[in-house]
């Protein structure tokens, strides 16, 4: 798959288990790219990712 490939993105909080679904690409480095920045929680740093191609 290219990087320009869009994904379905679900991040799930693993403090509070607030989900988000987003679109995404794929970065070089192999995380994805949403634009998504922290949970309505505060929490920044402990998420369950998971991608599927659009």
């Amino acid at each position: 798959m290219t990087t320009d490939t869009r994904y379905r993105i679900v991040i799930r909080c693993s403090d509070c288990g607030e989900k988000y679904i987003l679109r995404g690409r794929q970065k070089e480095n192999g995380q994805y790219e949403t634009g998504f920045k922290q949970c309505v929680c505060g929490n920044e740093d402990n998420f369950v990712v998971e991608a599927s191609p659009e």
